[in-house]
């Protein structure tokens, strides 16, 4: 029987000792005892906070309602004649699924009129996606809206 050079313990060894190391390398590079930083603080992107009220919690299979709400900016570069995108979401099948967007300025309001054809009790969420200026945010509390 030929043997190879390399033995299967061999290589198997050498492959655990460089997933060790690759593993170890981001945690060696940091100074000790420093907080790990966020991808909106590194990049330097202000921190937003977006939030809304329905009209109604409870409409009718086709009514309109209305969801207002504001887009707060807590720590930013301030950019006034920037425009930020806002999105509604819907939770589906424990996915949230984009319903309808809209703009509007930092530290300004915005207006969504939505309606549904199906009676349910529909679980909503705003959204504020990643921009150069500003970190993604999304609503802190999940609004309830009842449809039958």
């Amino acid at each position: 029987m030929t043997r190879t050079p390399f033995s299967a313990s061999r290589i198997l060894t050498a492959l655990v000792i460089t997933i060790a190391v690759a593993g170890l390398a981001p945690a060696l590079a940091a100074p000790a005892g420093a907080a790990p930083l966020s991808a909106a603080t590194e990049a330097g992107k202000g921190k937003v906070k977006v939030e809304g009220k329905l009209a109604k919690d409870h409409v009718k299979v086709n009514e309109k309602v209305d969801l207002k709400g504001n887009l707060k900016v807590l720590e930013a570069p301030r950019s006034e004649g920037t425009v930020e995108t806002v999105i509604v979401q819907q939770l589906q099948a424990g996915t949230w699924v984009n319903l309808a967007d809209t703009t509007c300025r930092p530290n300004g309001g915005f207006s969504f009129t939505l309606s549904f054809s199906l009676s349910a009790t529909v679980s909503l969420r705003l959204y504020h996606p990643e921009t150069t200026l500003y970190a993604a945010a999304y609503s802190a509390s999940t609004l309830i809206l009842r449809v039958g």
